[in-house]
């Protein structure tokens, strides 16, 4: 008994220090890595639940374990498991600046504290699929007006990562983007 109670008590210190864990999704029995940040738990991979209005880069399902789904604006808003939220941009600010001071973003998913940023690409208003390995774009909660909301994302410019939020409280005249595009998305802990 006291054997297995060191191994649970290292396990756990284990789970603590690197920030990672899992989490199941009762709806499809998709497993999602969890890290920690900050105290708070976001999912370190892109959501990859089939949606009603949820597609596959280039609609192929097989895309779906690497990349996840990408989701219009309103679907998004619906898309996370119970006790999970879509994260508003303020969310990701303080993600942002939490990885810009303390460590790296990372894309390696072995990696124990990574984000494990996917670069899922996205669907434009179009129907047009781009951009799979050169960028991500994550939906936040914070909406603009009745056709615009906020996005994070992350683009590999020339090998380069170029991290933005369309945040029209740093820029006034920002307009965010089309509802009706869809991007990636990323769950935070309620």
């Amino acid at each position: 008994m006291k054997t297995f109670l060191s191994v649970l008590i290292l396990l756990q210190a284990f789970i603590n220090l690197t920030g990672q864990s899992k989490f199941t999704d009762q709806r499809d029995g998709n497993v999602y890595r969890v890290i920690t940040v900050e105290g708070v738990a976001w999912m370190a991979e892109n959501l990859r639940f089939k949606a009603n209005e949820g597609v596959f880069f280039n609609n192929d399902s097989n895309n779906a374990k690497t990349y996840g789904a990408l989701y219009d604006w309103k679907t998004a808003r619906s898309s996370c498991p119970k006790g999970w939220h879509l994260p508003s941009g303020i969310e990701y600010k303080t993600l942002s600046d939490h990885f810009e001071h303390n460590e790296t973003w990372g894309t390696i998913p072995s990696e124990p504290s990574s984000f494990s940023i996917q670069l899922g690409g996205m669907q434009d208003y179009e129907g047009t699929f781009s951009e799979m390995d050169e960028s991500g774009y994550y939906w936040t909660s914070t909406e603009y007006d009745k056709a615009n909301a906020e996005y994070f994302s992350y683009l590999l410019i020339d090998k380069m990562p170029v991290i933005d939020i369309s945040r029209k409280a740093d820029i006034a005249d920002i307009h965010g983007t089309e509802k009706v595009n869809k991007y990636s998305v990323r769950c935070k802990k309620n």
